[in-house]
């Protein structure tokens, strides 16, 4: 393979890792095991581009900076993968209890600390015209790497041992490929090129990235394949139409320099992320440009929701084939979106067709804000059927408490304990309810009734559905 091809191909599995790393992160911000997910795939795609440069850079001592602060790059996504596997476990099972908080809160801070250890000192390893050469902590840095990557693989299999789904199997089959290309890169055999296996494991990634992406889309209960294909085919071209410009002059000019690679890379980055990020950061840039348009600014927003709920809603919703858990789940983020009508559009419940029967009874459009509006009606109208049979406004017993929990946070719009919430013009019931949220409720117990209040919610609207069908 000589230098052009090795080029070529190095920037494609580049820009691969780089999509779906900033895909798997812009797809659920709040979802930890996308994050973790995509942010290997970014420190994956970093590290092969610090690589790429460290071979084109002018002077040995420039090559080696770039090889010192790149190698490590190369390696956190063993780190990253080791708490995504942890949030693909059960919720109920006990690894995933004990180690969802640490993650969340350590993992992130951890792999900075590792990869400032690793390319800011020498106690790791040391960068000479050789290559990379082991320091004293090599080994316990590759001690690290190796266990937590066979640590979340026997997690995984144990846990899901009696009933392994496809997605999990491709999981499993791939961190063990992943596992093997990150111990020879760790370890290399001479008969095996360095590059070459660095881009072998970029492709491990690659499914495994994918193989998350459908667990989420199936957990969430939407459409994966749509969503894919548009945000990839959007990047993909725009990354062709800007970096090729830039590989047509290196070609018929300048060569494969210092520069034009660097230039390659940032361009083919930048493309790519403006495509893959086009939602927030059009959003952002509506805050900015119409901040005293409010009207424009909702509308864009609202055009953006109907836009993403094309690419990741189902046709339709069969509600007989979700069990238990995945209703309630799909009826809980529902709930806490009920005060946002753009998200809401986005949720999979959208598309039950109850709601275009109702829609269709009352002579109303049938799109998506139409049944986002009517989803949010829907759910109205069963957190009003936990009310209990009392002519009061409000009580604080037991037989209230799921009713208080959805009631006043989602329909009234009570955030009891946000400091920035402007609660001032409440009066009447809602001002008891807060009263009596801030002083006898913790949030953690006003959390667990609403998930218990949310499968009640759930099971009310399977058994519309049946009464409908």
């Amino acid at each position: 393979m000589n230098s052009p091809d090795l080029l070529a191909l190095t920037v494609t599995v580049f820009g691969l890792a780089w999509w779906l790393g900033l895909y798997l992160l812009a797809r659920d911000p709040a979802d930890q095991a996308l994050r973790f997910a995509g942010l290997g795939l970014v420190s994956y795609a970093l590290g092969l581009a610090a690589d790429l440069l460290s071979q084109a850079a002018p002077t040995p001592a420039s090559s080696q900076l770039l090889a010192r602060w790149g190698w490590p790059l190369l390696l956190l996504p063993a780190l990253f993968w080791f708490g995504t596997l942890a949030y693909v476990l059960p919720e109920s099972t006990m690894a995933r209890r004990r180690l969802a908080r640490p993650l969340r809160l350590f993992l992130i801070p951890g792999a900075i600390l590792i990869y400032l250890l690793a390319g800011g000192t020498e106690r790791v390893a040391t960068i000479d015209v050789g290559g990379l050469q082991p320091a004293p902590l090599y080994p316990l840095f590759a001690l690290v790497v190796i266990g937590l990557l066979v640590g979340a693989l026997l997690m995984v299999l144990r846990a899901h041992r009696p009933n392994l789904q496809a997605g999990l199997g491709v999981i499993v089959l791939a961190t063990i490929f992943f596992g093997l290309g990150t111990g020879l890169l760790l370890f290399p055999l001479a008969w095996l090129p360095r590059q070459v296996l660095a881009l072998a494991i970029g492709g491990d990634l690659a499914l495994l990235g994918g193989a998350i992406a459908g667990l989420d889309a199936l957990d969430q209960g939407e459409a994966l394949l749509p969503d894919f294909l548009r945000s990839s085919g959007y990047a993909g071209f725009t990354a062709v139409l800007f970096g090729g410009q830039v590989a047509l002059v290196m070609v018929l000019a300048t060569g494969a320099t210092f520069p034009m690679v660097v230039l390659l890379l940032a361009t083919v980055a930048a493309a790519i992320a403006v495509q893959t990020l086009a939602d927030p950061l059009q959003a952002a840039l509506d805050w900015l440009l119409f901040a005293r348009l409010p009207r424009i600014r909702q509308a864009r927003t609202e055009a953006r929701a109907v836009a993403r709920g094309a690419t990741r809603g189902r046709e339709t919703l069969d509600i007989d084939t979700l069990s238990e858990a995945q209703l309630t789940r799909l009826t809980r983020r529902a709930l806490s979106q009920m005060g946002n009508l753009p998200k809401l559009a986005a949720s999979p419940l959208t598309r039950l067709p109850l709601l275009g029967a109702r829609l269709q009874r009352r002579g109303a459009s049938d799109n998506t804000l139409e049944r986002a509006a009517e989803l949010k009606a829907l759910l109205a109208e069963s957190i009003v059927r936990l009310k209990p049979r009392d002519r009061r406004a409000f009580g604080t017993t037991d037989e209230w408490r799921h009713y208080n929990a959805l009631y006043f946070p989602y329909v009234v719009g009570l955030r009891p304990y946000s400091r920035r919430a402007d609660h001032s013009e409440l009066d009447g019931p809602a001002a008891e309810a807060l009263a009596w949220f801030r002083s006898q409720v913790p949030e953690r117990t006003l959390y667990n009734w609403q998930t218990a209040a949310a499968r009640l919610v759930a099971q009310d609207l399977r058994e519309q559905v049946q009464r409908g069908q």
